[in-house]
Parts: C-alpha cells; structure tokens; sequence
C-alpha cells in the first residue's frame, strides 16, 4: 500500500500531506474539506491536482494546513497533493506541470519600510 507525505506552500500558508491509498476521502485539519473550504472554488482548487493526474477516488488525503487565509491554504493543499501523486507516480508529472500545479508560487507580501505608511507608499511630498 503506497502511501507518501509532502509539504506544499502558498504565501504564508504551509500544507503537509498524508496520501494513502483509499476511497478519496480528503480530511483537512480534522474536517471533511468541503466543510474546511465551503466554496466551490476553494474545493475545484483542492480537487484540481487529483483530476488533472486522473487519480480521483484512488486516494485517502489527510491535510494538515496552517498560516495565511483560506485561498492560499487551498494553493498550498494543491500543491502538496500534487507532489505526493509525482512521488508515486512520475509520470503523471507533465500533465501537472502543464496545467502549472507544480510550480510554487512565491509571490509574498512585501514588507513594510520603516518611515513609510506602506510597503512603497510614500507620506505627500511638500515643495515648500
């Protein structure tokens, strides 16, 4: 019985994944995650990796996610599930990568600057 753990990121959410083989149940944080992420969006994203691979129903995901808002917890999700498909099953690899799913993306906020209200916005300038 085939089983992997990965770790996706998004942000500042961090998402470790525990695959086994199953009926395709998928619990995050101890939830069912159609009641962790109620909108349709949030669970075509969760659910995109296992359907662009054609692995839907052949798993049980336990998701384990914490940090950062509900959206890019979702991204995080997807990303570590579909690390853990490559892990067992390479060759399902570039029809991920295709789609984008493999890629992480690091886009972050931008810290704030001391002696700005903001990360670049600056207080009005006066000429005079």
């Amino acid at each position: 019985m085939p089983t992997t753990n990965t770790s996706g990121r998004r942000k500042t959410a961090v998402a470790r994944v525990y695959l086994a083989e199953g009926k395709g149940n998928i619990t995050v944080n101890g939830k069912d995650y159609k009641e962790y992420f109620p909108t349709l969006p949030l669970q075509y994203i969760v659910n995109q990796s296992l359907e662009v691979s054609e692995n839907g129903g052949k798993f049980d995901i336990n998701v384990n996610v914490a940090g950062g808002g509900v959206k890019g917890q979702a991204e995080a999700v997807r990303l570590a599930v579909a690390k853990a498909i490559v892990e067992l099953d390479p060759a399902t690899k570039p029809s991920l990568r295709a789609k984008g799913i493999m890629t992480r993306d690091d886009r972050m906020v931008e810290r704030k600057k001391p002696g700005r209200k903001k990360a670049r916005k600056r207080f009005q300038f006066s000429k005079r």
